[in-house]
């Protein structure tokens, strides 16, 4: 039986999934937490990398590896392999001035021609406008930009600062995959390069692809390698965090984006959509079709399989149901309970959730707000019910934008932590006015990454089943409507 591991390194813990390559079976696992914040030291997500492998029995029997890792975020690397600062996440708010500026600098219509998306806060490039005008001393710094998932291959594989690595800094060894470069606003999904042009708006200074030719003051950027080749195989034993290792010959599959990774756990194929509910929730699907939306909602990414990857993404999901379930004093289960005492539509009672800002709509200083309260809707049943149609319904406007670029959707799969709560299935089937797919719990951002360990380590795609409960559909169109008319 050959063995297969995916990782996801998410923003809030690195978790670890060992399975057998044919049948997809899960034979061990491991986790380990990540620190809270927007910006993060990298070196916390290689302790918990060790630790989750560690938790999960050690690579020595496994064949092959890939790594899913939150996107976009910024991990600026100096010519030794050090980080230059803590790693942008996502979530950063903070080039939001740099990203309009840039938007303006070449027009809505010109940016998604040329990478599929319209800058905004989350994407890597923004990040480094920002870091070239508000820290132009770690701007000088940067030898080579990597994203989280690059940087933890590069250093699974052996490499990192000479004191901290077998076989050094070597920027050149650095590779990511097309799912992740497509979200940096600086490579395009179409032509499947960088664009030069693009980077040098954002940082000032040229690019130069890992492995290629060397230009005067060029920053290197990752070689992107295909979705079935890997990314290399460890030529010694590679010692991690925390005792565990990487050991000689194991196969680094390319990784890709974590979204990019859960539609492929899906299997997710054209007329596919998943809503998924993390902290931060994201409307995304497969298709064949080249994705243009000049309004900036949905991105046109690349998957993690030669197709693209349409999505939207709030900054605001189970989030939502955390921040309302501690003023309530209860967890997601009560609070689920608590939103089934109340009609559709709370009787009027909306929560637009903008807690942290927003991504879609692109509103990063924007705080969330409660609208229709009365005596009789301000008590903690409608409150609840307010705060999982608000969450629901931010995503419902998000799966109208994907099918506003032409993608059609046959089949919807509801996913992520918060999916697992009876009142969330119940509300997802009236505000989405369509059945349901929920798939069985799992961690499916992991389950893609290994199906593409197993992809490069045997030469074909798997494929492994995953059960579903159907959640009828039970229109509620109210619902959907009163929320548009108070998020305005």
């Amino acid at each position: 039986m050959a063995l297969v591991a995916g990782v996801d390194s998410s923003t809030q813990s690195c978790k670890v999934t060992i399975r057998d390559a044919d049948t997809g079976a899960v034979v061990r696992e491991g986790r380990a937490t990540h620190p809270d914040g927007t910006s993060v030291d990298p070196r916390h997500w290689w302790d918990a990398l060790g630790t989750a492998i560690a938790d999960a029995g050690g690579f020595a029997d496994v064949g092959a590896v890939a790594i899913a890792g939150q996107q976009h975020g910024m991990v600026a690397l100096d010519a030794d392999g050090r980080v230059v600062r803590d790693a942008l996440l996502w979530n950063d708010v903070r080039s939001a001035d740099a990203a309009a500026r840039m938007v303006e600098e070449l027009g809505r219509e010109a940016w998604v021609a040329r990478t599929g998306l319209v800058p905004v806060a989350s994407f890597t490039g923004t990040k480094l406008r920002w870091l070239r005008q508000a820290e132009p001393e770690h701007a000088a710094r940067v030898a080579a930009v990597a994203l989280p998932h690059d940087w933890l291959s590069w250093r699974l594989r052996g490499y990192g600062p000479a004191d901290e690595s077998p076989l050094g800094p070597d920027l050149d060894a650095l590779a990511t995959d097309a799912s992740d470069a497509s979200g940096t606003a600086y490579w395009d999904p179409v032509r499947r390069e960088y664009d030069g042009e693009l980077f040098a708006l954002a940082l000032g200074r040229p690019l130069r692809v890992a492995g290629s030719e060397s230009a005067p003051d060029a920053v290197v950027v990752p070689r992107v390698v295909l979705h079935d080749e890997a990314m290399g195989t460890l030529q010694v034993d590679v010692p991690l965090p925390n005792g565990a290792s990487g050991p000689t010959g194991l196969v680094v599959g390319p990784g890709l984006g974590d979204n990019a990774g859960a539609a492929l756990g899906l299997g997710l194929g054209p007329g596919d959509i998943a809503v998924s509910l993390g902290t931060s929730g994201t409307v995304f699907g497969v298709t064949d079709a080249e994705v243009r939306d000049p309004s900036g909602t949905v991105a046109g990414f690349a998957d993690g399989g030669g197709s693209r990857l349409p999505i939207v993404t709030t900054l605001n999901a189970a989030r939502v149901l955390e921040v309302i379930g501690g003023l309530l004093g209860v967890d997601h289960d009560e609070l689920g309970a608590l939103a089934l005492q109340a009609p559709a539509g709370a009787d009027g009672l909306v929560l637009v959730p903008y807690f942290v800002g927003e991504r879609t709509p692109n509103r990063p200083d924007a705080t969330a707000s409660l609208l229709g309260m009365t005596p009789a809707t301000t008590d903690r049943a409608h409150l609840a019910r307010a705060a999982v149609e608000g969450m629901l319904c931010a995503l419902a406007d998000g799966l109208a934008a994907v099918e506003g670029t032409g993608v059609t959707v046959e089949r919807l799969f509801l996913i992520g932590g918060a999916a697992r709560n009876d009142a969330v299935r119940t509300v997802a089937a009236q505000v989405f006015g369509r059945d349901v797919l929920v798939p069985e719990p799992g961690e499916y951002v992991a389950a893609g990454a290994a199906k593409q360990a197993a992809w490069v380590l045997t030469g074909s795609l798997p494929s492994w089943d995953t059960a579903t409960v159907t959640v009828p559909a039970d229109p509620h169109a109210e619902v959907l409507e009163q929320y548009r008319e108070a998020a305005r």
